[in-house]
C-alpha cells in the first residue's frame, strides 16, 4: 500500500465520516455531496487494502484497520493545520485542549472550570463544543476531541461498545430533580411526591427517539402530555418560569435557575440518580488535558458542594 496516494482532503473526510456518524452528515457538515464523501472513503480503503468504516444501520463504526489509519490521520491533519497556522503568523497552539460537553454542563460548570482555568493556566487554550453523547464519542474516536463531559443514567453502560474502552471517571452522581414554576402548587412543599406527577403538562427535549422525552420524568405510568419541546436547557427553565410546565433538571443546574423556578427533589419510586462523567482515550495525556480535567474535577466538586462558592467567584 502507498499512503502517498491519499490526499489531505480524504484524510478530513474520512475524520468527518468517523465523527459525524453517518456519510449523509459528514457530507452535510463539509459541504459535499454524499457520493463525493463515498468517492474520498473508497479512496482510502482501496489503498489500505481493507475495509475501514463498518456500515450498519444506525451508522458506521472503525474497524481495526480503520482505528490504525485514524490514529494516523488524526497526527497528520493537526501536523498541517499547526503548520498552517504558523505560516500565517498565528500564536503557536501547543497548549490547545479540544473538550466536548452535554448541553446542561454549559451552564454552571463549563464556565466555572474554565474561569478558574484562564487564572491557574493562562497558557492553556480551551476550544469546546455542545453535542449529545454519541456526537461527543465519536469526535473522541476520532481524535478531534481530547476530553468529554457526558451524562450517564442506569443502568450505566458504557457509552459506546469499541475497542478499546474509553477512560471514564465518574466526577459527580446526583439525583434527578424537577424544576417547577415557583406558582405551582407543587412548589409549596420542599420535595415532589412522584405519585403528584400523573396529570403534569411536560417540556421536553427536541429531538427524535427516546431523547424527545428528556425533560419529562422516568417512568410514569401514563402517556406525558407534552406541550412544548426545547433543545437548550436555559429556554427550558425560562419556560417553567413563565408557567408553562414542569422539567426535569440535574441538581446542578439549581445554580443558573431564572427567578420564578424552584428546583426540588423527587420522592417516592425508584432513585433517578445520573452521573457526570469524565471521558478520554485510554492514552496518556498531555500536561494541558491533565490541567484541564483538573478544573473539570475542582468545578465538579464545588458544585456538588452546597454552600461553596462557584470557581468563578
Amino acid at each position: 500500500m502507498d499512503f502517498t496516494d491519499v490526499s489531505l482532503t480524504a484524510l478530513r473526510v474520512f475524520r468527518a465520516v468517523v465523527e459525524q456518524g453517518t456519510f449523509t452528515a459528514a457530507a452535510a457538515s463539509l459541504g459535499y455531496t454524499q457520493s463525493a464523501v463515498s468517492r474520498q472513503i473508497a479512496t482510502i480503503e482501496r489503498v489500505a487494502g481493507s475495509e475501514l468504516l463498518e456500515r450498519r444501520r444506525d451508522g458506521v463504526r472503525l474497524t481495526a484497520a480503520g482505528r490504525v489509519v485514524m490514529r494516523r490521520a488524526t497526527i497528520v491533519l493537526d501536523e498541517i493545520d499547526a503548520t498552517a497556522r504558523e505560516l500565517s503568523g498565528l500564536p503557536g497552539q501547543a497548549g490547545t485542549v479540544r473538550l466536548g460537553w452535554f448541553p446542561s454542563a454549559g451552564a454552571v460548570l463549563l464556565p466555572g472550570a474554565l474561569a478558574a482555568l484562564r487564572r491557574s493556566d493562562p497558557g492553556i487554550h480551551v476550544v469546546s463544543r455542545e453535542g449529545g453523547t454519541p456526537a461527543l464519542v465519536r469526535g473522541l474516536r476520532a481524535g478531534s476531541l481530547d476530553l468529554a463531559l457526558l451524562a450517564s443514567a442506569p443502568p450505566f453502560r458504557p457509552p459506546d461498545a469499541e475497542s478499546p474502552p474509553l477512560l471514564l471517571e465518574t466526577l459527580t452522581e446526583r439525583a434527578l430533580c424537577l424544576a417547577v414554576p415557583d406558582t405551582h402548587p407543587l412548589a409549596r412543599a420542599d420535595f415532589v411526591e412522584v405519585t403528584d406527577l400523573r396529570g403534569q403538562r411536560w417540556i421536553a427535549g427536541s429531538s427524535s427517539g427516546e431523547d424527545r422525552l428528556m425533560g419529562v420524568w422516568p417512568g410514569l405510568d401514563e402517556r406525558p402530555e407534552i406541550v412544548h419541546t426545547a433543545r437548550d436547557w436555559l429556554a427550558k427553565l425560562q419556560l417553567v418560569a413563565a408557567g408553562c410546565g414542569l422539567t426535569t433538571v440535574s441538581a446542578s443546574l439549581a445554580a443558573a435557575a431564572p427567578p420564578g423556578v424552584r428546583i426540588l427533589p423527587v420522592r417516592g419510586g425508584p432513585q433517578e440518580q445520573r452521573r457526570l462523567l469524565l471521558a478520554r482515550l485510554a492514552h496518556s495525556p498531555g500536561q494541558p488535558v491533565t490541567r484541564v480535567a483538573a478544573a473539570l474535577r475542582a468545578a465538579a466538586l464545588d458544585a456538588d458542594t452546597p454552600g461553596r462558592p462557584s470557581p468563578s467567584q
